[in-house]
């Protein structure tokens, strides 16, 4: 999977073409339908109205890669790293965290998409099975120092394992470091 997109970079980076996306309040827009078809072949964004919606985690992610280009819908100016970073804490003030995350997931070879609710941030399928089953892992995310209840990951992992899915802990230290544990319920017979 890494290899695929470092792959796709280095393409684009010799063909000097670049996916163009316009950011917008709730992500950034990919129009072009050569593009969709190349980023949601290899499980990015959400189709809407012929268009392509990238989540910000998603759009960080292209962006370091060298394959996405955003500018800002209002301004028509080129939005940097950094910028797209901004936006994205300005809906979640976990955006680095999540980020980071992703960008360990995908380089580890793993289809990720935004978790689905109980808490969780994303969804994890198993290698080669995007497209073809249920995401098998839900991962949280937390940094390092970062309380969490007992109650609340008890209530999160019951849910989890009611849809029949592992959940998965990521912890991230202050180096910014991924530890990921498997969370499951013990029983004492």
């Amino acid at each position: 999977m890494e290899k695929d997109v470092e792959e796709e970079a280095e393409r684009r980076q010799d063909e000097k073409t670049v996916i163009h996306g316009l950011l917008r309040e709730d992500g950034v827009i990919v129009s072009s339908s050569e593009d969709i078809e190349g980023l949601t072949s290899r499980g990015y964004g959400t189709s809407k109205n012929g268009d392509l919606i990238l989540t910000f985690t998603e759009a960080l992610y292209l962006s370091s890669k060298g394959i996405l280009e955003v500018k800002d819908e209002k301004t028509d100016e080129k939005v940097s790293f950094e910028e797209l970073l901004e936006r994205a804490r300005s809906f979640s003030e976990d955006a680095w965290v999540k980020y980071l995350i992703y960008r360990d997931l995908r380089s580890r070879g793993y289809f990720v998409r935004e978790g689905f609710g109980f808490g969780a941030d994303f969804r994890v399928y198993k290698r080669g099975e995007y497209g073809k089953s249920a995401a098998a892992y839900l991962v949280l995310g937390v940094r390092e120092g970062q309380p969490i209840a007992v109650e609340e990951l008890a209530r999160i992992l019951t849910q989890v394992q009611s849809s029949k899915k592992s959940l998965i802990l990521s912890v991230i230290n202050r180096r910014g470091e991924i530890v990921y544990y498997s969370v499951s319920r013990l029983s004492f017979m």
